[in-house]
């Protein structure tokens, strides 16, 4: 009995790839699907499932083979791995930073407006004293940075992030605008 090269390493490489493929695929749509872009969306889901069509017939069609099988689960989780990992990079979306400040941040404010982010700032009350509230909605891509201004001026602020659909009228840096924005969405001049 000879050893089946084609059958036991090329069919099962080939549907650990797909799988890779569509499960990125089908991580990005997801994220899409929850970020606004409609019209992305379907074109990706589009390509998802036609690769996913591919993997799955030739895991029926060898499902006698161990190799096939494990591929399949192999190709799905490091699919699910690559996908969150490119959104990650990606930094697609926008978030809404809340940052409760016990006292007043007069250099995280300047960094704000320096770096022309818009915010709001309201009084509020905690419970065990006033607060004022800060409310700034980012690029997902620009997070890193306004966090790093957080807590270099206010290095004991209690701060929340929520990931937001999208966001009208805003203030946001004149060039930081995602490739993503310009070839799906409207951009809107100022009057």
């Amino acid at each position: 009995m000879s050893f089946d090269a084609y059958s036991w390493i090329v069919v099962p490489l080939l549907i650990l790839g797909a799988r890779i493929a569509d499960v990125t695929l089908g991580t990005m749509r997801f994220i899409f699907i929850s970020r606004g872009y409609r019209w992305l969306a379907p074109i990706v889901g589009f390509f998802e499932v036609t690769i996913w069509l591919i993997a799955i017939r030739e895991v029926l069609v060898n499902l006698r083979n161990v190799a096939c099988v494990l591929a399949y689960g192999l190709g799905f989780a490091t699919g699910n791995f690559i996908g969150l990992w490119l959104e990650e990079k990606l930094s697609i979306g926008m978030v809404l930073l809340r940052v409760v400040l016990r006292h007043e941040q007069n250099g995280l404010i300047e960094f704000l407006k320096k770096n022309e982010y818009g915010y709001t700032l309201v009084e509020g009350e905690g419970s065990r004293e006033r607060v004022k509230i800060l409310f700034t909605i980012i690029k997902r891509k620009n997070l890193e940075e306004v966090l790093k201004a957080v807590s270099t001026f206010a290095p004991n602020a209690f701060y929340s992030i929520e990931t937001i659909k999208s966001a009208r009228e805003g203030i946001y840096p004149l060039n930081d605008r995602p490739i993503f924005s310009r070839l799906f969405h409207k951009v809107r001049k100022s009057k």
